[in-house]
């Protein structure tokens, strides 16, 4: 926050709209008290001496009409005499006027001018309109109170004008005053003013002061300090909008803390979610993305931040950020791979205002590969279940009919159909079996019995029943050692997964091939092998046999017999021993089944 100049600065505003006001109050006082003033000090002026001049006039008619005989003053003597009783300091000439000739004056230096013509605006309009006239005339610098009284014989409105009283005052001494007073009254306010300005600056600081305190804690809370209160001054309105500023810093720190901790919550809730998150703001664009989703995407969080939802996600072809937000069923993004499959989902949820108002929108992404592989897997078993009894459940009827139609009265094809029947429906005995296994084997609802034996006799014993039953012209190779290793195994599904084994070399050895049986050491675990000569798998499709129903070739399988879930068990069964199994196959030359089991030296020391 920056700082306020001095010019702007409240405390300044406040003592000058102080000092303002008062100096504009002020001055309305002063002009109105020198108005009265000025125009009561004239009244003044001009009162004194009109007051005087209707004796004046008195004596000076009665010299006009008055008869005059020997041995008596002249008129102008008398009335001479009668101006100089009249004169005094402030009036600087009098003159009395006659038929437009100077009568008498009261200044002696001056009796030159009496009989000599006065033409005077003043005279004239006072004797025209037979009234006092009056005006203010500037000589020398100094402001001077022309003043013209007619005379008349008679008192009353009958009276004859016979003649003029003129008489010039100075009344510039009134003017004089006036500035006396003024001066006098400018220093007042001066002194009032100075003493205003004080008096304003403690007053505005009084008001100020709590406004800066609240300021600087303003400053504090924008920097997140909360602790510090505002000093409470009174119990006026500032006092009080102090209390709410710091009734105001609790409740924001309570919230504070609050929103503190739901940050904190939401940031350990998205940064531990499997599923990912992105939020965008009401434009679309990308404001918060959590780790999972970056993963997903295999993007990095700058990349994404302010992108459009729609680009992050590589919707932008297909849906608009409108078309987003009305979405209201979940979006399949595949980014599959030919060596990898990758499906996730993506939902959507609209961030609004109770008003409606769009603000954004969450988009929440679960990674659905395995689930979609599921689906898949469990789509494909139901439909090689349906086939794999299908099949023999046709053949079966078919037979079947053809025996209730009365092939059963020929006694060269009955026994063949019958056979034919018999053997179906232990092929579909051995499926269901099978299916019973894996499914045991999937529940975990299944116990290994397990006992040490000998691993060498144990696998010759499987090979010599094998050896001493098989039908077509297939030699057998054993790569046994002589050194006697003990394992721990359950010996029945042992069996049964080195049959199966044994089973499919069988099946697939060509006559006159070899099937080669043989385990080496390694480390701690015995590596088995079974190979053959037959026509051998794709490399591609090699690590797929062990799937449930898999075959490379589906309709030479079935018709040699097989389910498609012998190498499926095999694998469960071993990994349940601690081992591994795995294929090596080249085209046209053969195939080799590995597993691996954990064995026991035949030493006097382990068994004693």
């Amino acid at each position: 926050m920056h700082k306020v100049s001095f010019f702007k600065s409240i405390h300044v505003k406040i003592v000058l709209i102080y000092v303002l006001l008062i100096v504009i109050a002020l001055q309305i006082i002063g002009i109105y008290f020198s108005s009265k003033l000025e125009e009561s000090l004239k009244e003044n002026f001009k009162e004194s001496i009109t007051q005087r001049i209707d004796l004046v006039q008195y004596s000076i008619r009665e010299e006009l009409v008055k008869e005059r005989v020997e041995n008596t003053p002249t008129l102008q003597e008398s009335l001479s005499l009668i101006l100089l009783e009249f004169a005094t300091e402030d009036i600087n000439e009098i003159l009395i006027i006659d038929n437009n000739k100077v009568l008498a004056t009261a200044d002696p230096d001056n009796q030159s001018i009496v009989g000599q013509r006065f033409n005077n605006d003043t005279v004239t309009r006072a004797i025209s309109s037979e009234d006092y006239y009056e005006n203010i005339a500037l000589e020398s610098g100094r402001r001077v109170w022309v003043l013209a009284a007619p005379i008349k014989d008679n008192v009353g409105p009958n009276g004859k004008v016979i003649g003029a009283l003129y008489i010039k005052s100075d009344i510039e001494s009134v003017f004089e005053q006036m500035k006396d007073i003024n001066q006098i009254f400018a220093i007042g306010i001066a002194m009032s003013l100075t003493i205003t300005v004080i008096l304003g600056i403690l007053f505005a600081k009084t008001i100020t002061k709590p406004i800066l305190d609240m300021r600087r804690q303003a400053q504090a809370m924008s920097r997140g300090n909360y602790s510090r209160k505002v000093r409470v001054y009174g119990d006026d309105e500032i006092g009080q909008l102090a209390i709410a500023f710091n009734h105001l810093t609790n409740r924001l720190q309570e919230a504070q803390s609050t929103t503190e901790a739901e940050r904190r919550k939401l940031a350990s809730v998205l940064s531990n979610m499997t599923d990912g998150v992105i939020a965008t703001d009401r434009k679309g664009k990308v404001i918060l993305i959590n780790d999972p989703a970056l993963n997903f995407l295999n993007v990095t969080r700058e990349t994404t931040l302010s992108r459009p939802i729609a680009s992050v996600l590589g919707l932008d072809q297909d849906y608009s950020f409108e078309d987003l937000i009305h979405m209201k069923e979940s979006i399949n993004l595949d980014y599959s791979t030919q060596d990898k499959p990758f499906i996730l989902r993506a939902n959507f949820s609209v961030i609004q205002k109770e008003t409606g108002f769009v603000n954004g929108l969450i988009t929440v992404i679960h990674d659905i590969t395995e689930q979609e592989k599921i689906d898949m897997e469990r789509r494909e078993f139901v439909a090689n279940v349906s086939h794999e009894l299908r099949t023999p459940l046709t053949t079966m009827r078919s037979y079947l009919e053809a025996l209730a139609d009365g092939a059963w009265r020929d006694e060269n094809i009955a026994p063949t159909f019958l056979n034919v029947t018999q053997t179906e429906t232990e092929r579909m005995i051995r499926l269901v079996n099978d299916l019973l296994n894996l499914s045991k084997m999937d529940s975990r609802d299944y116990k290994i019995n397990k006992e040490f034996v000998e691993f060498n006799k144990f696998f010759n014993r499987i090979i010599d029943r094998f050896e001493m039953s098989k039908s077509q012209n297939v030699k057998f190779n054993r790569y046994i050692p002589d050194t006697s290793y003990f394992v721990e195994v359950d010996t029945d599904k042992l069996t049964q997964v080195i049959d199966n084994i044994i089973s499919n070399a069988l099946k697939y050895s060509p006559d006159g091939g070899n099937i080669r049986f043989g385990f080496t050491v390694q480390e701690n675990m015995l590596k088995v092998m079974v190979s053959d000569d037959g026509m051998g798998i794709p490399k591609e499709n090699v690590n797929k046999i062990f799937d449930r129903f898999y075959r490379v070739d589906r309709a030479r399988s079935r018709a040699m017999g097989g389910t498609g879930l012998g190498l499926a068990i095999a694998k469960e069964m071993i990994e349940a021993h601690g081992g591994k199994i795995w294929a090596e196959s080249e085209e046209g030359v053969g195939t080799t089944i590995f597993f691996t089991l954990p064995f026991e030296l035949d030493e006097a020391g382990d068994w004693e």
